[in-house]
């Protein structure tokens, strides 16, 4: 029977998220397996509810509620999405996932990470097979977001100190579990991102039972 696998892509604003999960998708697909796509926080419609409520730039919330609100639309996604795929075999590509907390809810707003630790346990239950972090710098990140218009989303608006301490965290949990991360460095053109991106990914699934 097939494993399941769960591959989570991190990185700060501009990182081009979306573009790596397509690649990875395209790989594995060639490879045979079955994907499922999903993003945090939403993937499900209560999910893309409290996302809603999250990004709204006229939204105030404290940085208790912002991070108990992505954990509510966590508990959803693993237990309606994640596990049942899982379950079957298939590869779920999450567009970020609890390390994003520690990063965003842990370093940016200064929450304490065993704090998050146990709603991980608790909410989530699971950890990612293979996480890719998605690096580069915070100024060109945030111009890159910048740049493709639209108003700013809530933690969009973020000042760049906010953004170095979510980079800073990503950083060192990359270092702090090697198995697990891939870090690439983002700042390089497209191609040569995905060309990163495809190489880690074909050595990882070569790296499996």
């Amino acid at each position: 029977m097939t494993i399941g696998r769960l591959i989570t892509i991190e990185g700060g604003e501009g990182a081009g998220k979306s573009t790596v999960i397509e690649a990875v998708r395209a790989l594995l697909l060639e490879r045979g397996r079955e994907v499922v796509p999903t993003r945090e926080p939403g993937g499900t419609p209560v999910g893309e509810a409290i996302r809603a409520v999250l990004l709204d730039p006229a939204a105030s919330l404290l940085p208790e509620t912002e991070l108990l609100l992505m954990f509510a639309a966590r508990a959803q996604l693993v237990r309606a999405t994640i596990l049942p795929a899982l379950a079957r075999g298939a590869v779920v590509v999450s567009d970020r996932f609890t390390d994003a907390s520690f990063a965003y809810q842990g370093g940016g707003r200064g929450i304490d990470s065993g704090r998050i630790a146990e709603l991980e346990r608790w909410v989530a239950g699971i950890k990612p097979d293979l996480t890719l972090l998605l690096d580069l710098g915070v100024d060109q990140g945030l111009a890159r977001a910048r740049g493709r218009g639209g108003m700013p989303d809530r933690i969009e608006r973020e000042d760049a100190g906010f953004f170095e301490r979510v980079r800073a965290v990503y950083l060192a949990r990359a270092a702090a579990e090697p198995e697990r991360w891939r870090v690439i460095d983002a700042s390089r053109p497209v191609v040569e991102v995905v060309m990163q991106v495809r190489a880690a990914l074909d050595a990882w699934l070569e790296s499996l039972p």
